[in-house]
């Protein structure tokens, strides 16, 4: 049985994270294009200040940090157009009416006047590149080598599991990252270790980057020195033309035992120190281990060595060596040099540490003088009554002297070093300022900003500067906020001559992110009135626990229907200015640019031969026009409307009346229907069903419009497939002149200079291109309104990965004789357009008639090609391919030319759309029409996301404000005609449109009652733990403020309605009893006609202490309704009844419905029992298994047992006798947490996933010999997931055959928050799919040139050779689709296959659910 791993959705949060220049855009003095909704009267552009990566697993994402100015938000822009009659010099100025966003609560109007950039400017993130790499990431960090003292960027190095190293730099030609060099260390001594899988590297480099490490198991590190000035070359000898390429010198391990000092042992931590002449380590480690049971006998066991590295003479002294540290210490803080020392973070202090070995500690909480016999300063009454907890906390220096502590709860504590001279005499903690995310790593920002990474919830970008103000008497101050991810106040740090020194905390922006899965089901919600399926998930950790929901389409609800305006062959929502009559004469009403649409344009194919319609607000028709429309769009400043239909185009008046037409003739012979137009005012362009051209230009004085002379185009014949027009707000979009006419220009990079009155009377400095496809695949731009090619590439015609100006002249495109037939690679439509949020970037969108659409991003060339000619001007612009995806196409016969088969005929179109959801939030994106409609958008933190809609087919579509909303669209669908809005709050950054939902708390497992439509969730929080004796007196008490009891962890039910996420009802559970698992399952009952009830059975685990053994229970509940409360808000409401409670010697670590009967586990038995008379269970069957039972899996009477020791066994049930009889068992030693029947075409596999994320598939085959007789289950397949899930869940998958049993899929959640699928692929597919990734395993450049095969391949030591080939990768195959067209051709000719035939199997086996 074959089968893909499909990757739904990549691994939220961010764990790894460093700060660098690593694209031009940094490099000081790059202004950007300012944002096109930014006003005027901001004085400065916005500008990259550095670039932040952020991995997770195995996704590595690159953002762009720009300051850039704080656009006017539309609520006060209409306050301002409602005030223009206000005296001059008298109106609120900016300040006044927007509060400050920094924090303050008031408005300094002295500061605002002295720093406006200040007041003025927002910083924020902005996603450059991403990518799914084939390994895990374990580090990540900045370091310079030699090149860049010439383009004066940084490189990054990245560490992934398998002990490598690559190390990689941005590429302008590609706008990604490129692949300098990798260095694996997998077959060092030290891997080959049996713990070493257990092991997590750390990647750490020199202050200076002279050198990079990386450690090892068994106290080793894995040391890569850089290259950093000519002196290091001419010692080494080194040939000058091999540094450009080979920027290090040989990497080398250094076993610290043997080398360095022979006490180095179980090495906890390790810094490059700064302030010294050589690479200088300091090394944190125990050599003898210890814990709280054992601190009489062993007690601050933790020593700090700091040894220099000497590269040349490979020498190691230690310089100094510190002992008598906690035995809790987690982690080293090194210093500024001018600081000196370390700083040590334990679990109950932090220990400063300085040059001379001196320690100054700060207890936290009463336990640090409990646990270590470190002398402890003396306390103020303040500090002795703190109580914190550090596990999990996270320090970074601010500045010199002062630290930032972040809790694991996310409250920030800010630390001062307090300086006697150049001596710290004490370490000074203040009250917390704020609270931010959870944290996972923080990183310093360039100098003012902090970056505060969260691997189980949003991450947080935070601005802190530090300033000098004035001291003002009695002022009022804000209380500290204390939410999640929020901006902090200001602190306190010294006062001098009525000024003081504060530290300005502020959140600048957030990356979103969901966190780890706990558990996922399926509900069933409604968007509007439409019923869809959910994905619900249990996802977050603590205060940032919730749920997340997610759906296959971008979710949408109907407004209104709207069948009278028809459309089933186009929708053009229209703004025209309204004209007002003052003393009979006719004016403008001045509006701003921000108008609503005020008419409809609506055509059908249907009458023959056609019908248009003119709508207005209040749905009256004013026009009906036989013939069918093309295209509508507002003319002349929005006075007109330019209306294009089959044989004509029109000029129209606002109210639908007739001002001008033009109709389509040649020597008053009618010419081949128009099939195509693009209108850009003033000019219009129109393409016939012959592939001719034809373009005309208004003329705003006569108010009509003329044909245009297109003699620089070439020949008046000349055929072209597609074309659109382009306004470029972004600036972007510059020409350079030739090279011989260049001299004589001072300035070489022009705009084209449009000389209509109406561009003369547009204020913005839109330029106008004309973007044409000849029919032999060349991509032409033209500027307007002189038509000059400006760029021209070949390229388009196989999709390559970037666009360059080749510098051709025009190309022939003649007719043919015979007429030339449409072809499958044919471009079908090309468009350019806007995409993204806030600073939205020109995109060029090519649509294939064979059904791939691949979208370009535009990037801004520094220089021109090298081999630019003199002949003409150049675009300086590149496009680089950031998303494809292929669609199957099904198309009718060409030879139809039938009234039906038009009618009939599917319209492709790619109609772009900008809309606002919500107040402030503004997205431009593209609407793909017909039988696969999807919404291209893009955001500021994601890459292009391509969403279907949820239609089966839509065939008109345009964004509507002529309800005064601008989140409205009007679409055709297979339903008729209708306005339609997003779901609320929908997010759009990842692969699935998803809402949030918090709650403050995390849940550990969630069901679905499918009887009542209701959530019942298990909730998770931290109680007091207290041990009691026989006569329930406590053990143990806290004998001090600054000592608190532990905490265990505590859960209880809620019944949530997933409509309003409100709790109905809910169930306590004891304070140290925890839910393990839960299912609604279906039992045998008399209360019902049907003899069964669905019942939500409870798993749990009772805590009683380390010398205690646990506990457990089985709890039955039933969802029942009752008489809602008149005053309650629920119109039906509903309580969990619990039926019964069975107490168990063991923890009950999973359930499941058997044929009626509850199967349950309690240490290392199964029991299959019946609830009787709904009140008791009984047993009726028992069996002994594994070690601990992790999974109970059902189908008809089979059942699967995963364990923690003994893998899976194949269970069947019998009742008459009642019986578990075991079928087969896996004989080799895994750690299963799910167990799933997976099955296809009367197939059956047995599939698992361990604790390391490896899939395996058995089967059960009783004929084969290796079976013995079947009671083996044979291992057929092992695949590499690299991380644990933590749920599965199983859904049926139909085909388009629509067997009777359907196929299964598997749907798993994953503690990294990653959603991933396991599908089943037909026999020859698979056959296809496999030698595919083969060629895309040898013959694509991988990021960090990683190898995918490896990545997979799990170590095995009973099979000769790796069990790979049953299972497809999706994240390798999934390039396939993005390569250039040539280069797929090549790929399947050498698996002896075709290309449509790969992509054909690749949709097959595509979509979430």
């Amino acid at each position: 049985m074959q089968a893909l791993r499909q990757e739904i959705l990549p691994a939220s949060g961010v764990e790894f994270t460093t700060s660098l220049r690593l694209t031009p855009s940094t490099l000081y003095g790059d202004v950007l294009p300012t944002p096109p909704n930014a006003t005027a009267r901001q004085e400065f552009a916005a500008r990259a200040l550095c670039n932040v990566v952020v991995a997770r697993s195995n996704i590595l994402r690159i953002f762009e940090v720009r300051e850039e100015p704080v656009p006017i938000p539309d609520n006060i822009e209409d306050e301002r157009e409602k005030r223009g009659r206000v005296r001059r010099g008298t109106e609120a100025v900016e300040g006044e009416v927007e509060m400050d966003e920094q924090g303050e609560g008031f408005v300094n109007m002295g500061a605002a006047k002295n720093d406006s950039a200040y007041a003025n400017t927002r910083t924020r993130l902005y996603l450059i590149r991403e990518h799914r790499l084939h390994g895990t990431v374990t580090g990540m960090e900045s370091v310079k080598i030699m090149s860049t003292l010439e383009d004066k960027l940084d490189r990054l190095l990245v560490s992934f599991k398998d002990a490598k190293i690559a190390l990689l730099e941005w590429s302008t030609a590609v706008q990604d990252l490129i692949t300098v060099s990798i260095h694996t260390y997998e077959r060092a001594p030290q891997l080959m270790s049996l713990d070493a899988p257990l092991y997590q590297s750390q990647l750490r480099v020199d202050p200076l980057s002279r050198v990079a490490a990386l450690s090892l198991p068994n106290d080793a590190l894995a040391i890569l020195p850089f290259y950093q000035s000519q002196a290091e070359l001419d010692v080494l000898d080194q040939d000058q033309s091999q540094i450009r390429d080979v920027p290090y010198s040989p990497s080398f391990i250094l076993d610290l035992t043997a080398e360095v000092d022979e006490r180095i042992h179980n090495v906890i931590d390790y810094a490059f120190l700064s302030g010294f002449n050589n690479p200088t380590v300091a090394v944190l480690f125990q050599p003898q281990q210890t814990w709280t049971g054992r601190l009489k006998e062993y007690k601050d066991t933790v020593k700090l060595f700091i040894f220099t590295l000497d590269l040349v003479t490979r020498t190691y002294p230690v310089i100094n060596a510190i002992e008598g540290l906690p035995y809790d210490c987690t982690a080293l803080i090194t210093c500024d040099a001018s600081l000196g020392g370390v700083v040590a973070l334990t679990t109950n202090s932090i220990i400063y540490i300085d040059a001379t070995a001196r320690k100054l500690i700060l207890p936290v909480n009463g336990w640090a003088s409990r646990v270590s016999d470190l002398p402890l300063p003396a306390l103020s009454p303040e500090e002795q009554e703190r109580n914190l907890q550090l596990e999990g906390s996270r320090c970074i220096f601010v500045d010199e002297h002062m630290m930032f502590l972040v809790l694991r709860d996310g409250l920030v504590y800010p630390i001062e070093f307090v300086l006697e001279g150049k001596t710290v005499t004490k370490l000074s903690m203040a009250s917390a300022l704020a609270q931010t995310t959870i944290p996972s790593t923080i990183r310093k920002v360039g100098n003012e900003y902090i970056f505060v990474a969260s691997a189980v919830g949003p991450s947080a970008l935070l601005k802190a500067s530090r300033v000098e103000e004035i001291v003002v008497e009695d002022a009022p101050t804000a209380p500290s906020p204390a939410t999640v991810v929020t901006a902090a106040d200001k602190m306190d740090v010294d006062e001098d001559e009525g000024k003081r020194s504060v530290v300005h905390l502020s959140l600048c922006d957030t990356l979103p992110a969901h966190g780890p899965i706990s558990d996922i089901t399926f509900s069933v919600t409604k968007n509007g009135d439409r019923p869809v399926s959910e994905l619900v998930a249990a996802t977050g950790v603590g205060v940032l626990g919730g749920f997340t929901l997610f759906q296959r389409d971008l979710p949408t609800r109907v407004k209104r229907k709207l069948h009278a305006i028809g459309g089933g062959r186009g929708m053009w929502a229209l703004p025209l200015r309204q004209t007002v009559k003052i003393n009979g004469s006719s004016y403008d009403k001045a509006r701003n640019q921000a108008e609503n649409d005020t008419i409809i344009v609506s055509t059908d194919a249907n009458p023959s031969p056609g019908l248009s319609r003119v709508t207005k607000t209040d749905i009256t028709i004013t026009t009906r026009i036989p013939g069918t429309t093309i295209g509508a769009a507002p003319f002349f400043g929005r006075t007109a409307i330019l209306h294009v239909m089959s044989n004509a185009i029109r000029v129209l008046e606002p109210d639908g009346t007739e001002r001008q037409v033009i109709k389509d003739l040649e020597n008053q012979m009618s010419r081949p229907k128009i099939r195509f137009c693009s209108i850009c005012d003033p000019f219009v362009l129109i393409i016939r069903e012959d592939d001719s051209l034809g373009l005309f230009i208004g003329e705003p004085e006569r108010g009509k419009i003329r044909r245009k002379d297109m003699s620089p185009m070439g020949e008046k014949t000349s055929r072209y497939l597609a074309g659109c027009f382009y306004s470029d707000a972004s600036g972007l979009f510059r020409t350079q002149s030739p090279i011989r006419s260049r001299s004589r220009s001072a300035n070489a990079m022009d705009t084209p200079a449009t000389t209509t009155l109406q561009t003369i009377l547009d204020a913005g400095t839109k330029s106008q291109w004309l973007v044409l496809v000849r029919p032999q695949g060349v991509l032409e731009i033209w500027t307007l309104p002189k038509l000059t090619l400006v760029f021209s590439t070949s390229a388009i015609a196989t999709l390559q990965d970037v666009l360059v100006d080749s510098s051709d002249p025009p190309a022939l495109s003649l007719p043919q004789d015979p007429p030339r037939k449409p072809q499958d690679l044919d471009i079908e439509q090309v468009l350019m357009a806007p995409l993204g949020e806030s600073s939205p970037k020109p995109h060029l969108f090519v649509f294939l008639r064979s059904g791939i659409l691949t979208v370009y991003e535009a990037f801004q060339l520094d220089q021109a090609p090298v081999e630019q000619s003199a002949t003409r001007a150049s675009l300086m612009v590149q496009f680089v391919k950031v998303a494809s995806r292929a669609f199957d196409i099904q198309r009718a016969e060409e030879t139809e030319k039938t009234i039906l088969a038009e009618q009939k005929k599917i319209l492709r179109q790619l109609i772009p759309f900008v809309t606002s959801p919500s107040s402030g939030v503004v997205y431009s994106g593209v609407f793909f029409t017909g039988d696969h409609p999807s919404w291209i958008l893009a955001t500021d933190k994601s890459g292009v996301r391509i969403h279907s809609s949820g239609h089966n087919v839509v065939h008109a579509f345009t964004s509507c404000s002529l309800w005064e909303s601008k989140g409205d669209f009007l679409l055709y669908s297979d339903e008729g005609p209708s306005l339609l809005e997003w779901i609320p709050g929908v997010q759009i950054t990842s692969e699935l449109p998803s809402r949030s939902v918090h709650k403050g708390r995390a849940y550990s497992n969630i069901v679905y009652d499918s009887s009542t439509s209701l959530l019942v969730a298990a909730s998770v929080r931290q109680a007091k733990f207290t041990s009691y004796d026989d006569d329930g007196n406590c053990l143990w008490e806290p004998d001090a403020t600054n000592v608190s009891y532990p905490t265990c962890d505590c859960s209880s039910l809620e019944l949530l309605s997933p409509e309003t996420w409100s709790v109905m009802d809910g169930y306590e559970f004891a304070p140290n009893e925890f839910v393990n698992t839960m299912e609604c399952v279906a039992l045998e009952t008399l209360s019902t006609e049907a003899g069964t009830k669905e019942f939500i059975a409870v798993g749990t685990t009772i805590d009683r202490g380390e010398d205690l053994a646990v506990k457990g229970g089985t709890y039955i509940f039933e969802v029942v309704e009752v008489v809602p409360d008149p005053s309650s808000s629920f119109k039906r409401l509903y309580r969990l009844k619990l039926r019964c409670r069975d107490d168990a010697k063991g923890p009950v670590t999973a359930v499941c419905g058997l044929n009626g009967y509850l199967v349950s586990s309690m240490g290392q038995k199964i029991y299959v029992r019946a609830l009787d008379l709904d009140e008791r269970l009984v047993g009726v069957a028992f069996l002994d298994v594994g070690v601990s039972v992790t999974s109970l899996r059902s189908l008809k009477n089979l059942l699967l047992i995963g364990d923690a020791v003994k893998s899976v066994w194949f269970v069947a049930f019998q009742e008459d006798p009642y019986k578990l009889a075991i079928l087969a068992k896996d004989i080799h030693p895994h750690c299963v947490t799910n167990v799933n029947f997976f099955f296809t075409d009367n197939q059956l596999s047995i599939v698992t996933s361990d604790e390391d994320g490896i899939v395996r598939m058995y089967e059960y085959d009783p004929h084969d010999p290796e079976s013995k007789n079947g009671q083996i289950l044979l291992c057929r397949t092992e695949f590499h997931g690299q991380v644990q899930t933590s749920t599965s869940l199983v859904i049926a998958r139909r085909t388009k055959d629509d067997p009777v049993i359907p196929q299964s899929k598997l749907i798993y959640g994953s503690i990294d928050g990653s959603l991933t699928a396991l599908v089943p692929v037909e026999e020859s597919a698979a056959k296809r799919l496999q030698l595919l990734q083969g060629q895309l395993t040898r013959n694509v450049q991988h990021v960090a040139a990683l190898n995918p095969r490896a990545f997979r391949i799990v170590r095995n030591d009973y099979f000769s050779k790796p069990l790979t080939k049953g299972i497809l990768d999706y994240n390798l195959l999934m390039h396939f689709e993005s390569l250039p067209i040539d280069r797929q051709n090549e790929m399947t000719r050498q698996i002896g296959t075709e290309r449509t035939v790969v992509l054909r199997d690749w949709m097959a086996v595509g979509g979430a659910w």
